[in-house]
């Protein structure tokens, strides 16, 4: 179970690759599947009845996560989202954005 909203930066010098980022999802107890959204795309503040984990493959995405901010997640960012957190998501700049979604029961250890 995730405890509170975070992010993880991508650190290394190699551009993520969708195959990897899965692995590591898949290792942490998710079901992950990869989604795209075209430039411009908005999603208003909405919940999840599940934790999430949210793996940046390209492209920019913009999450505001109410009671912790506005964060920026580029290729390999990596977010982890407590189920039930209110949250809105918006397609940055000019190209879609690619990402892998993790999702996780409450119930699963």
């Amino acid at each position: 179970m995730i405890s509170a909203y975070r992010i993880e930066k991508w650190e290394a010098k190699q551009s993520p690759d969708a195959a990897v980022l899965k692995k590591i999802l898949e290792k942490d107890g998710f079901m992950t599947f990869q989604w795209s959204d075209q430039p411009g795309a908005v999603y208003p503040p909405h919940s999840h009845g599940e934790d999430q984990s949210h793996c940046i493959v390209s492209g920019k995405l913009e999450l505001d996560v109410e009671g912790y901010g506005r964060f920026v997640l580029e290729a390999g960012d990596r977010d982890f989202m407590p189920a039930g957190t209110v949250h809105a998501a918006r397609v940055l700049g000019d190209e879609p954005v690619v990402y892998l979604i993790g999702r996780k029961a409450q119930n699963s250890h």
